[in-house]
Order: structure tokens, then C-alpha cells, then sequence
């Protein structure tokens, strides 16, 4: 019978980890899939002493048979993966045992010009096609976005079972930021697929809690091939503990939580299938642990204390403020409180702007939301931060009563800097918020957090910032501010986006103060379009005051031609003048 008749009535058991078991039994090359070629004889052990332990599904030692990795060509590749491959039904026999294809991950494009990474993809599932195994594997993957393709076109060449692996930590999260939820909902919607799971990252435990809170699609076959552990480092070697009675308990348990392919990643080496094997036969189904149900969860990103205004006549005002470049507080409290009486119903603290070292915007939220009272709202970019830093701030910001985030992906690192200082830049700010969506559900299901974006009015090709706009809005954008605007043209832009998306859109207003600060924002503030026309306006030798009143007229015009269309204001104001906010708004 093929892999799917069998996973119908049975539970498969799969082999352990190739590679690291591979390195602790005296293997001679570097990497372990080198061996096929090097070593094929030590290959065909290793895979013989998993199928005597009770393995009935073995990968074959092709996880990193690519060109990044093995340094060579891709014909050569391609001879290793058929070498790989053919080891392993050498080391299979006459015994009824699958043969899985395995694939990994090509971290980064270090390849060859002629042979991208999706090609290198296709390659190896061509092979493994040709090679006639029983399933393709692709494992130990972040994310869907890189084989979806792939898997799509394998489909259409053979009807070959299809699994797909992900990889995340013991929190549940892969290291680009997406939870096993997710990754498993993403997965579902694939039809071609018909297996999804986990392996690597995680101890067993780690897995039972993370397969526990996932629901997995009844028509997809599920696997869990967690680590022995978290290993060790002794004398510049991985060493991992020898649990294998607990390793086959806790993969025991994994099952009644709907695995159906059970078996190991690093450190489990043929003692801990034996031990498994030994103790799946008494496993009963019957008693499948219930799962949570995800459609029970509030899924509804609404804070109607920041929203409130939308759903009414009245328009929505936010306002930025700049965090401090050092410890003095004492004004932007002061400008703050003064915005009470303007009727704002939000402030915002942008994260470090221009890349450059201000006060943590959370921090600076949480610090005025306590001595005003009022609704604030961080920027958090992902400059500087990855998945886990941010997971933390955003806990930390929810304890401090603060759910109102600006998500952007964040001005880059000053060239005069990079030498010393490194962007992080896992994702960008669509990633983030699939981020802060997952938490929604996981960590804020009492009360979601309300986020929103940024608009791009400048981009050259605008087409491709409406196509932002609504990926924005499937990650779980709620609302979108502007950059500010300072013509008609732009303006329309704004209005047009918001026809084509149905977004909710707070239109930027910038009262410039100088030709000195228009000079600046239009030469090198990226995003907002300062033109030549409204630099003139400013004369030179103008009192402040004069300054003033014509960056409020042209605000003011601003506000007068976007007011039908647009779902509220977000004000800037140079220097923290936040007292212009009156004169603007006067009428």
C-alpha cells in the first residue's frame, strides 16, 4: 500500500536525525550529505540500524544537498541527490519501509547564476520524482511563501505524497516571526499538500504544549519529529542527553494529539526509535485529546477607545510626538498635556526616526498615558528588533494598558553608522503584523490590540502601494496614516487609494515653520513631497510668527480639500509646536 493507505489505519514511525547521528559515529566528512558520494557505505549502515530499530519511513541523507552548501555544481548536486536516494532503498531491501525525499531550506542565495533557489527546488523534486520514492519531504522551512510554487508544480507532474515541516522554537514561532498557527492555517489552503508538521527547534515536551494549541485541518496528515532535547556545547561539540524513555513518552502523548507521523530530528539516534516503536503499539487513538477550538477566539481588532471617533461624524485626530534625543521629559509632558484641550483622541511617539537614538516609544507611551491619562499609540518598526525582542515589547507594552500600535518596517541605519551599528530587519512590517495578529489570538484574546500601517504617496509606481495597502489590511491593519501631505496631488492619490482598498485613512498634516524646515523636509525627508512652490512661500527674514500662520494656511487648505474623504487628521508638528493644532483646527 502507498504512504496515504497507510497513514489511514496506522501510525508511521519514522527514522531520527541523519546528520548529527551521522557526526557521533565517527563520520568523516563535514557534512553529512557529502557522505553519499564519500562514504556510501557508512550511509547505508546508519539508514539500516534506524529500519532494525522499528523505523517503517527513513529520509534520504539529502536535507542539504544543494549547491550553497555543498559548494559545487549542480550537475554534482543532482548526483548526490540520486546517490542519496538510492542508498537508502539500498539499506530498505526487501523490508516494506517508505523512502521520504528530503529537502531543506536554502537559507540565502548563495548560488550559482544559472540555478536560483526556486530552480534548485524544482530540481530536487524532479529527482526525487524520477527516482521513483514514495513521498517528498520538505522540512525544517520558516514559511510556505518559498515551495508553495514548487509543491504546486510537483503536483501537476505526479500524484507523489507531499509533506511539508516547520520549524519553530519552543514559543511557537518560527525566526522569521510566524506561529505555528499560522504557518499551519497557510499550509491548510494548499490542496496539494497532504501532510503538514514540525520538526527540529523544540524539545518533546515544547512540541506536545505548541501541537496542543494548533487545530489542524482534518483532511492534511500531521507529524511531529521533535529533538532529543536542547543540547550542549562541549568542547566545540553539540552534545545532546540521553533521554529516551522520555523522549518515546512524550512522543506517545504527541499522538493523541493528532500526530500521525512520529520519529526524531537532532540527537535521536536509532536507540530513541527503538524506544518509540516499542511503545506506539500501545498507544490508543481512542482517546485523541480535544484541541482548542480556533473559531471560538475574538478575533475582532477593535479598541474603542481609539476608534470611537471613527464610527461617528466627528473627526479623528492623532498626533505625534517626538520622544526626546535625551533625558529631559519636561516638554513633550507639557505638550501632551496641552493636547487635551484640543479634543485629540490619540498620541503617537514615533520609534527612533531617520534611524537615529531617540526615547523607547513604548516606553515614552507608557509614560504619558500615566501622568495625562490620555490614549497613546507607539511606532514600532523592525529595524531594530527581531521576533522575539518584539514579542517581548509588545507583552510588556499590553501589561502597561497600552493596545494601540503604528507598525512600519522603518527608516534604515544612517550610512555613517553602519560600520558599528547593524539594521535587523527579520521582516518587514507586513510580517510584523502577522506577528502581532497571532498574538491577538494567543496572547490578547481577552482584548485584541488595534494596528495600523503607513501610506507610501510618494512611491513611484502607485499601483504596487495599493497592492501594500491591502496586504496590510489581510495581516490585520485597521487603520492607515499618511505621510503628510502638501499638495492636491497628492491628496487625490490619497483619495484614490482609498477607493480602490476601502481603507480607513488619517491623512498626514505637517504645519511647516520655516523655509528653513521646508528646505529640510523636502530634501531629505524620504516619503513626503515638499514642493519648490511651497518652499517660495516662505520668505527670508520672516518673524516666527509669519512663518508660522503660512505653514498653518497651507495646512489649513490641506485639511479643507481632503475633509469629505478622509476618516481624520494625523498631525506633526516641527519642534513639538503642538500649539498650532488650534489654529488649525479653529473653524
Amino acid at each position: 500500500m502507498n504512504v496515504r493507505q497507510y497513514l489511514n489505519d496506522n501510525i508511521l514511525i519514522c527514522d531520527g536525525a541523519f546528520g548529527t547521528y551521522y557526526s557521533s559515529v565517527g563520520g568523516k566528512c563535514d557534512i553529512a550529505e557529502n557522505a553519499n558520494t564519500e562514504e556510501p557505505d557508512k550511509v547505508i549502515a546508519i539508514h539500516k540500524e534506524y529500519i532494525e530499530a522499528g523505523a517503517k519511513l527513513i529520509r534520504t541523507n539529502t536535507f542539504a544537498s544543494n549547491g550553497q552548501m555543498l559548494g559545487c555544481s549542480q550537475d554534482e548536486v543532482a548526483e548526490n541527490i540520486r546517490a542519496g536516494i538510492r542508498l537508502a532503498r539500498t539499506a530498505a531491501g526487501e523490508k516494506d519501509v517508505y523512502i521520504a525525499g528530503d529537502i531543506g531550506p536554502i537559507s540565502n542565495p548563495g548560488v550559482s547564476d544559472s540555478e536560483t533557489i526556486l530552480e534548485q527546488y524544482r530540481r530536487a523534486a524532479r529527482i526525487c520524482i524520477e527516482e521513483n520514492v514514495d513521498m517528498i519531504l520538505f522540512e525544517t522551512f520558516s514559511a510556505i511563501d518559498d515551495i508553495e510554487q514548487v509543491i504546486k508544480e510537483i503536483r501537476k507532474q505526479s500524484d507523489i505524497y507531499i509533506h511539508v515541516q516547520f520549524c519553530v522554537n519552543q514559543y511557537g514561532f518560527t525566526n522569521s516571526g510566524r506561529s505555528a498557527r499560522r504557518l499551519v492555517e497557510e499550509a491548510s489552503h494548499i490542496d496539494e499538500i497532504d501532510g503538514i508538521g514540525f520538526n527540529c527547534g523544540v524539545g518533546p515536551s515544547h512540541l506536545n504544549s505548541i501541537m496542543e494549541k494548533v487545530t489542524f485541518p482534518e483532511n492534511k496528515y500531521v507529524s511531529a519529529l521533535p529533538n532529543a532535547g536542547y543540547p550542549k556545547i562541549i568542547k566545540n561539540r553539540i552534545v545532546f542527553m540521553k533521554n529516551s524513555e522520555y523522549f518515546a513518552e512524550k512522543e506517545c502523548e504527541t499522538v493523541l494529539y493528532g500526530a500521525d507521523i512520529v520519529g526524531g530530528c537532532c540527537g535521536t539516534t536509532p536507540e530513541y526509535i527503538r524506544k518509540l516503536a516499542e511503545k506506539i503499539n500501545h498507544t490508543d487513538r481512542n482517546n485523541i485529546k480535544k484541541k482548542p477550538d480556533a473559531d471560538k477566539h475574538n478575533t475582532e481588532i477593535i479598541d474603542e477607545s481609539f476608534m470611537k471617533n471613527a464610527k461617528n461624524n466627528r473627526k479623528f485626530i492623532a498626533v505625534e510626538l517626538a520622544p526626546p534625543l535625551g533625558e529631559n521629559d519636561e516638554k513633550i509632558i507639557e505638550a501632551a498635556n496641552s493636547l487635551k484641550d484640543y479634543g485629540v483622541d490619540v498620541v503617537t511617539f514615533p520609534d527612533s526616526p531617520s534611524g537615529r537614538t531617540r526615547a523607547d516609544s513604548i516606553l515614552m507611551a507608557a509614560k504619558i498615558r500615566k501622568a495625562t491619562g490620555m490614549c497613546v499609540m507607539p511606532h514600532v518598526c523592525c529595524r531594530d528588533k527581531n521576533a522575539i525582542a518584539v514579542r517581548a515589547q509588545f507583552l510588556g507594552a499590553y501589561m502597561n494598558d497600552i493596545y494601540n500600535f503604528l507598525i512600519l518596517t522603518g527608516d534604515p541605519v544612517p550610512t555613517m553608522l553602519r560600520q558599528n551599528v547593524k539594521a535587523v530587519f527579520n521582516f518587514d512590517s507586513v510580517g510584523l503584523m502577522k506577528i502581532l495578529g497571532d498574538m491577538n489570538i494567543e496572547n490578547f484574546s481577552r482584548k485584541p490590540v488595534t494596528y495600523g500601517g503607513v501610506i507610501n504617496y510618494d512611491r513611484r509606481n502607485f499601483d504596487v502601494e495599493i497592492r501594500r495597502v491591502k496586504s496590510k489590511m489581510e495581516a490585520g491593519a485597521t487603520f492607515f496614516f499618511t505621510q503628510p501631505v502638501f499638495t492636491k496631488e497628492d491628496a487625490d492619490k490619497i483619495k484614490y487609494l482609498k477607493e480602490e482598498t476601502g481603507a480607513t485613512i488619517f491623512v498626514g498634516i505637517m504645519p511647516l515653520v520655516s523655509r528653513k524646515n521646508a528646505t529640510f523636509i523636502k530634501n531629505e525627508m524620504t516619503g513626503i513631497r515638499v514642493t519648490d512652490e511651497i518652499v517660495d512661500m516662505f520668505g527670508e527674514g520672516l518673524s516666527r510668527e509669519e512663518n508660522e500662520k503660512i505653514g498653518v494656511n497651507i495646512a489649513r487648505k490641506i485639511v479643507d480639500y481632503v475633509e469629505d474623504y478622509t476618516d481624520g487628521f494625523y498631525f506633526t508638528f516641527p519642534f513639538n509646536r503642538v500649539y498650532l493644532l488650534g489654529d488649525i483646527m479653529k473653524k
